[in-house]
Protein backbone atom coordinates (compact mmCIF):
# COMPACT_ATOMS: atom_id res chain seq x y z
CA UNK A 1 0.00 0.00 0.00
CA UNK A 2 2.99 2.47 0.72
CA UNK A 3 3.83 2.28 -3.07
CA UNK A 4 0.40 3.92 -4.02
CA UNK A 5 1.30 6.68 -1.52
CA UNK A 6 4.14 7.09 -3.59
CA UNK A 7 2.26 6.94 -6.54
CA UNK A 8 -0.36 9.46 -5.35
CA UNK A 9 2.41 12.21 -4.51
CA UNK A 10 3.71 11.53 -7.85
CA UNK A 11 0.63 11.72 -9.65
CA UNK A 12 -0.47 15.26 -7.85
CA UNK A 13 2.57 16.53 -8.07
CA UNK A 14 2.66 16.22 -11.83
CA UNK A 15 -0.61 17.33 -12.39
CA UNK A 16 -0.44 20.46 -10.61
CA UNK A 17 2.89 21.34 -12.57
CA UNK A 18 1.69 20.45 -15.85
CA UNK A 19 -2.01 22.08 -15.27
CA UNK A 20 -0.05 25.80 -14.04
CA UNK A 21 2.08 25.76 -17.10
CA UNK A 22 -1.01 24.89 -19.10
CA UNK A 23 -3.06 27.52 -17.74
CA UNK A 24 -0.50 30.23 -16.72
CA UNK A 25 0.22 30.80 -20.84
CA UNK A 26 -3.61 32.21 -21.35
CA UNK A 27 -2.98 35.20 -19.10
CA UNK A 28 0.55 36.58 -20.48
CA UNK A 29 3.62 38.09 -18.30
CA UNK A 30 4.15 38.76 -14.90
CA UNK A 31 3.60 42.68 -15.10
CA UNK A 32 6.80 44.95 -13.68
CA UNK A 33 4.65 46.63 -11.14
CA UNK A 34 3.92 45.38 -7.76
CA UNK A 35 0.51 45.94 -7.38
CA UNK A 36 -0.30 44.89 -11.05
CA UNK A 37 1.86 41.74 -9.98
CA UNK A 38 -0.76 41.13 -6.87
CA UNK A 39 -3.50 41.42 -9.10
CA UNK A 40 -2.41 39.38 -12.10
CA UNK A 41 -1.35 36.88 -9.24
CA UNK A 42 -4.48 36.63 -7.48
CA UNK A 43 -6.26 36.41 -10.94
CA UNK A 44 -4.31 33.39 -11.80
CA UNK A 45 -5.38 32.08 -8.36
CA UNK A 46 -8.72 32.35 -9.13
CA UNK A 47 -8.67 30.42 -12.28
CA UNK A 48 -10.15 27.55 -11.60
CA UNK A 49 -7.88 24.99 -13.30
CA UNK A 50 -4.93 26.39 -12.08
CA UNK A 51 -6.20 26.72 -8.72
CA UNK A 52 -6.57 22.69 -9.11
CA UNK A 53 -3.11 22.78 -9.14
CA UNK A 54 -2.97 23.90 -5.75
CA UNK A 55 -5.40 21.40 -4.29
CA UNK A 56 -3.27 18.90 -6.33
CA UNK A 57 -0.17 20.24 -4.43
CA UNK A 58 -2.31 19.81 -1.12
CA UNK A 59 -2.85 16.03 -2.52
CA UNK A 60 0.41 15.23 -3.30
CA UNK A 61 1.56 16.59 0.40
CA UNK A 62 -0.99 14.19 1.84
CA UNK A 63 -0.27 10.64 0.13
CA UNK A 64 3.40 12.07 0.98
CA UNK A 65 2.81 11.95 5.03
CA UNK A 66 1.00 8.75 4.35
CA UNK A 67 4.22 7.39 2.59
CA UNK A 68 6.62 8.66 5.49
CA UNK A 69 4.57 6.14 7.76
CA UNK A 70 5.51 2.94 5.34
CA UNK A 71 8.98 4.13 3.85
CA UNK A 72 12.28 5.25 5.21
CA UNK A 73 13.11 8.95 3.66
CA UNK A 74 16.15 7.86 1.79
CA UNK A 75 14.26 4.98 0.53
CA UNK A 76 11.09 6.82 -1.01
CA UNK A 77 12.29 10.45 -1.81
CA UNK A 78 14.37 9.47 -5.12
CA UNK A 79 11.03 7.93 -6.75
CA UNK A 80 10.38 11.47 -6.63
CA UNK A 81 12.64 11.71 -9.59
CA UNK A 82 10.42 10.40 -11.44
CA UNK A 83 8.65 13.34 -11.02
CA UNK A 84 11.33 15.23 -13.78
CA UNK A 85 11.10 12.56 -15.77
CA UNK A 86 7.34 12.59 -16.28
CA UNK A 87 7.16 16.17 -16.65
CA UNK A 88 9.82 16.26 -19.12
CA UNK A 89 8.04 13.82 -21.66
CA UNK A 90 5.10 15.40 -20.99
CA UNK A 91 5.89 18.96 -21.93
CA UNK A 92 8.26 18.25 -24.75
CA UNK A 93 5.39 16.39 -26.50
CA UNK A 94 2.38 17.87 -24.98
CA UNK A 95 3.59 21.36 -24.86
CA UNK A 96 6.18 21.52 -27.59
CA UNK A 97 8.47 22.53 -25.24
CA UNK A 98 12.77 21.89 -26.15
CA UNK A 99 14.23 18.72 -26.32
CA UNK A 100 18.15 18.15 -26.09
CA UNK A 101 20.59 15.24 -25.24
CA UNK A 102 21.74 17.34 -22.03
CA UNK A 103 18.16 16.95 -20.81
CA UNK A 104 18.11 13.53 -21.81
CA UNK A 105 21.38 12.56 -20.06
CA UNK A 106 20.19 14.69 -17.09
CA UNK A 107 17.05 12.22 -16.92
CA UNK A 108 18.78 9.30 -17.45
CA UNK A 109 21.25 9.73 -14.82
CA UNK A 110 18.05 10.25 -12.44
CA UNK A 111 16.44 7.05 -13.61
CA UNK A 112 19.65 5.07 -12.58
CA UNK A 113 19.67 6.79 -9.29
CA UNK A 114 16.28 5.87 -8.61
CA UNK A 115 16.77 1.88 -9.79
CA UNK A 116 20.00 2.33 -7.70
CA UNK A 117 18.51 3.43 -4.55
CA UNK A 118 15.41 1.34 -4.75
CA UNK A 119 17.36 -1.48 -4.36
CA UNK A 120 19.87 -0.15 -1.67
CA UNK A 121 17.15 -1.01 1.43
Amino acid sequence: MGYVYIFGTIFFTVYGQLIIKMRIGNYGSLPAETMEKLFFLLKLFLDPFIFSGFISAFLASMCWMAAMTKFELSYAYPFMGLTFVIVFLYSVFFLGESFSFYKLLGLSLIVAGIIITSRAS
